[in-house]
């Protein structure tokens, strides 16, 4: 006779007394039903069978002969394992064996049975006779499924949660929060149709994620706490609902079933997500099956709403600083570009979104006496608050050298010592160039900053080869530069020319190389809209379209001398 182990629950049969019949978890309820004998000569194969031993193989004494084969109730492969399974302990193993094998009843039911027996040798250790026991262990088995589909289920949500956890450690936005709930792997172990997530504002719920399952509804984008939705009840109780039926969701939350009565959804779960005691949003679940949640699945939807409550909080806050570090960075650019006759001038600046940092990315454009203006952009190194305030008192004072009539290099130059003895750490690197709208002369000084670029009458783009000093604020050890550590290199525009500033936003894209982003953005010029502002669109898409978590400001001028075919009206688009 063979057996093997039954598919799932139990482990395969031993041979070794010291082992324990599987399953051996004391709590396990076993429920022995029906239990026999048997007593097996080797020598002739045939086995007696008592009473009780017929009775579990589902046979009458008339029907039983002393086959081995047992009245063909035990199928040809279950036979086949078994014999594979006991041979060893025949052959000289060991002396008692165990093992599960099933059979199939007369109204062809299965059933699973466990043999227990013990193998008599003579003198020479040859088996001449086996002796046991056999019982059903239908019912055991069952329960031993159940406790490891338990089991299954515990991993499954266990490992949901996590993979959950894992994702929302990396939310800096209430955007990748929704994102870590739509999750596909993390969804399907969860075993709902749908989440939702509600975000608690002023009195009202709204909705800021939908489900999978085609749910969104405008009238249940805003709801009022006090309405009569599940999502409402858990922020005014601070206490999970939990829906075990259609005719509850009915009964309870008609508004809400009017919109969900077509779906697929028998069951819900709403668990408000609580911070220092104060609900600040609401997670909504929605199931296919009938019925209400174990114990089990309620702890772990707990836990995983308190992730998501933390996590929800922080990209809150991480989300509202960055809203005001934004601010007060447009507050302190230009509000509007002054027309400049001679020429056209167009500006553009993206604002990285990772988070709450804010780059310290400025552009200005100052119009000067005597036919000529003063072109700037610049970076201030680092993403915060500190990074934008900076920025502002940077711009501020050289729009004061500048219009005081310094010369662009010492301007530069007093700008760098006084942002060495500003109480900060930070550098910042600049160029700033003024244009002689009259002849086309420009006069360029660069303080660590990417070199300018041109884009040729005849389409060409080429990058100016300009000297540059040293990033503003590093100074010498006497804390001060002079005019002579940023040299001006003198250049000159045609008629219809267009001169490009940017800052390094545009071209950098780790890990390339900063040359690839260069020549990127030479092609984009190069094949670009003929019109200043089209072009600047063009190229500020090119942030959106090649990723990039830096701040990015550009600013171009084509020069349209007056009295020519290219003296057109100056515009502006900050």
């Amino acid at each position: 006779m063979s057996a093997d182990q039954p598919p799932g629950p139990p482990p395969p049969g031993s041979t070794d007394p010291s082992e324990p019949d599987w399953p051996a978890d004391p709590g396990l309820t076993l429920a022995i039903n029906r239990m026999g004998s048997f007593d097996i000569d080797l020598h002739s194969r045939a086995m007696h069978l008592d009473p009780g031993a017929l009775e579990v193989f589902d046979l009458r004494p008339d029907e039983y002969d002393g086959d081995m084969a047992v009245a063909n109730r035990v199928p040809p492969e279950e036979l086949e394992r078994l014999d594979t399974l006991i041979a060893p302990s025949l052959r000289g193993g060991k002396d008692v064996y165990g093992a599960y094998f099933q059979i199939h009843c007369r109204d062809g039911t299965p059933r699973w049975l466990h043999t227990q027996g013990h193998v008599l040798r003579n003198a020479d250790r040859v088996a001449y006779r086996v002796i046991g026991i056999v019982r059903d262990a239908t019912r055991e088995l069952d329960d031993a499924a159940k406790r490891i589909e338990l089991v299954e289920t515990r991993r499954r949500l266990t490992g949901m949660v996590r993979r959950v956890t894992a994702l929302l450690a990396r939310a800096t936005t209430v955007s990748d929060v929704t994102d870590a709930l739509k999750d596909s792997e993390a969804l399907s172990n969860l075993g709902a149709v749908s989440v939702t997530l509600g975000i608690v504002d002023k009195g009202r719920v709204h909705l800021v994620s939908e489900g999978r399952i085609g749910l969104y509804v405008p009238e249940l984008q805003y709801t009022r706490v006090d309405g009569q939705f599940p999502m409402s009840e858990a922020v005014r109780t601070l206490r999970p609902r939990y829906i075990t039926s259609r005719d509850e969701f009915k009964r309870d939350f008609p508004p809400l079933w009017e919109h969900i009565e077509h779906l697929p959804v028998a069951s819900g779960a709403y668990l408000p997500l609580i911070v220092q005691g104060r609900p600040i949003g609401v997670l909504g679940m929605l199931y296919s099956r009938h019925g209400g949640f174990t114990g089990e699945e309620r702890n772990l939807l707990i836990t995983l709403s308190s992730s998501i409550a933390q996590s929800l909080q922080r990209a809150m806050l991480f989300e509202q600083e960055h809203d005001l570090a934004e601010t007060l960075q447009q507050a302190m650019l230009p509000h509007h570009i002054p027309e400049v006759p001679g020429s056209r001038i167009a500006v553009r600046y993206r604002a990285a979104r990772a988070g709450r940092d804010v780059g310290g990315d400025w552009y200005d454009v100052i119009p000067l006496p005597g036919d000529r203006v003063g072109l700037m952009i610049g970076d201030v190194q680092g993403h915060d608050t500190d990074a934008a305030a900076v920025m502002g008192q940077l711009r501020i004072v050289l729009w004061a050298y500048i219009t005081e009539q310094h010369s662009p290099a010492t301007a530069m130059a007093r700008a760098s010592t006084f942002l060495h003895e500003l109480d900060t750490e930070r550098f910042a690197t600049c160029t700033y160039v003024e244009v002689d709208l009259s002849t086309g002369t420009l006069q360029i000084v660069r303080a660590g900053h990417l070199e300018p670029m041109v884009r040729l009458g005849d389409g060409r783009c080429v990058t100016l080869d300009t000297k540059g000093g040293l990033p503003l604020g590093v100074a010498d050890g006497a804390g001060r530069r002079g005019a002579a550590d940023y040299p001006v290199t003198r250049a000159s525009l045609h008629p219809g020319e267009t001169f490009l500033i940017y800052t390094d936003g545009l071209v950098e894209r780790p890990p390339a190389a900063l040359d690839t982003g260069l020549d990127r953005l030479a092609r984009a010029v190069r094949d670009g809209p003929d019109d200043i502002e089209e072009l600047a669109d063009h190229l500020g898409d090119m942030v959106g379209e090649h990723g990039g978590g830096d701040d990015m400001a550009l600013l171009l001028m084509s020069w349209t001398p007056r009295g020519t075919a290219y003296d057109q009206k100056a515009t502006s688009a900050p």
